[in-house]
């Protein structure tokens, strides 16, 4: 047994964050105790005993997050719960990251990589399970921790951003021979728009709060791009595009650079991996990435798509991913840039019609500025998107 679980006093342990996914979801979850947290660092083989930090670790909302050290201080460790009220089958979770990581880690040989660094590695439970269940249905699991790394929270220059880029293209690269059939729906339905459109209907015909008087124009908005929501979907039915593994939380934080090249190394947050699409992936960095506001900014006036970083981020995605792609496949990105910021625009609306429960909010109108912000942005990729085009597939668009 790892016996040695070094913490402060048995009651909940402080937490940095609110439990918040994507910096704006709310959910609810038991606090993390320092009984649960010995349970389940003497449940892992981390080859020998342990000490653990009884403060939550990193920049992440969803889930609890610890770093446990051998006790000779040799070697440490991620210790992780995650959150199920999110992720509801923490199996079927695990069998996709073991299975996808698996796959990564053959590759990274193949290649000459190191597989320590450039993919997480999984510490199995005592009894060789990939996670561990508590006495109060929790479920944690472990990594190794990459060490020599460092995590950017947001876009400091284009060197950044293309890094991100490679980064991410080489995780869609090197897994693009895997069954992403055979992958868990660990969110189910995630990035279904045309699915988003259908909800939004239903909370605009409810009603609840009597607030769609106030948002006639956003609502027209919406409308007008109904068919707009199949664009994708319907490309993948036809067979023009491939199902492909996608990570769908393709955030800049997500991305594990050397502390010492500047190189991206490691892509990390895996729980939303799954069947998808890769304009997915493509299309929600370059809606975080490629412009210079808050994702809530009030003031219409300041929100601006960059033209010149998207074509940053797609020339670096490219470099690394575009020799798996044919040509609808890199049309199909500049879509994903479109719907993916279309659909968060209509999930943040759909909430402030049915009364701001999903996503946090700080003040009056937050979510409803969230949405403008979404469909300015929509507006102005709509406006050069045929330059969006030229820049993914410069020979035939």
């Amino acid at each position: 047994m790892n016996t040695a679980v070094r913490c402060g006093r048995d009651n909940a342990l402080p937490r940095q964050n609110g439990m918040k996914y994507n910096e704006n979801e709310e959910f609810m979850m038991k606090s993390v105790t320092l009984s649960l947290l010995q349970s389940a660092a003497n449940a892992f083989d981390f080859g020998g005993p342990v000490l653990c930090d009884a403060h939550h670790y990193g920049e992440g909302h969803i889930n609890d997050t610890f770093v446990v050290w051998r006790e000779d201080h040799s070697k440490r460790f991620i210790l992780q719960r995650i959150n199920t009220d999110t992720f509801t089958n923490p199996v079927g979770l695990m069998e996709n990251v073991c299975g996808v990581t698996r796959h990564l880690r053959a590759k990274i040989l193949a290649e000459g990589g190191d597989p320590a660094r450039e993919t997480l590695n999984v510490i199995p439970t005592l009894s060789g399970s990939t996670c561990y269940l508590d006495a109060d249905g929790g479920a944690w699991r472990a990594y190794d921790f990459v060490e020599d790394t460092i995590c950017l929270q947001q876009v400091g220059s284009e060197t950044d951003f293309r890094t991100v880029a490679e980064t991410l293209g080489k995780f869609q690269n090197q897994l693009e021979d895997y069954p992403a059939s055979t992958l868990h729906e660990t969110i189910a339905r995630f990035h279904d728009t045309p699915n988003r459109y259908a909800n939004f209907e239903k909370a605009l015909a409810a009603d609840a709060l009597s607030r769609a008087k106030n948002i006639t124009s956003e609502i027209e908005f919406i409308h007008a791009r109904e068919q707009d929501c199949h664009v994708l979907l319907d490309q993948l039915a036809a067979g023009e595009i491939p199902l492909r593994v996608t990570h769908n939380d393709t955030k800049i934080n997500n991305v594990l650079i050397d502390a010492a090249t500047g190189k991206g190394i490691c892509v990390i947050d895996l729980d939303t991996v799954m069947p998808g699409l890769s304009a997915y992936d493509f299309g929600d960095s370059i809606r975080t990435g490629a412009n210079d506001c808050a994702e809530d900014e009030p003031d219409q006036s300041k929100v601006h798509f960059d033209l010149h970083l998207y074509e940053v981020f797609a020339k670096g995605y490219l470099s690394t991913a575009g020799a798996s792609m044919s040509m609808a496949e890199k049309k199909s990105l500049a879509w994903g840039a479109r719907l993916m910021t279309l659909e968060c625009g209509i999930r943040f609306l759909t909430d402030y019609l049915e009364g701001d429960h999903y996503f946090h909010i700080a003040r009056p109108d937050h979510n409803l500025d969230r949405a403008r912000t979404q469909f300015t942005l929509v507006r102005q990729m709509e406006e050069v998107f045929d330059q969006m085009l030229e820049i993914v597939c410069p020979d035939n668009h």
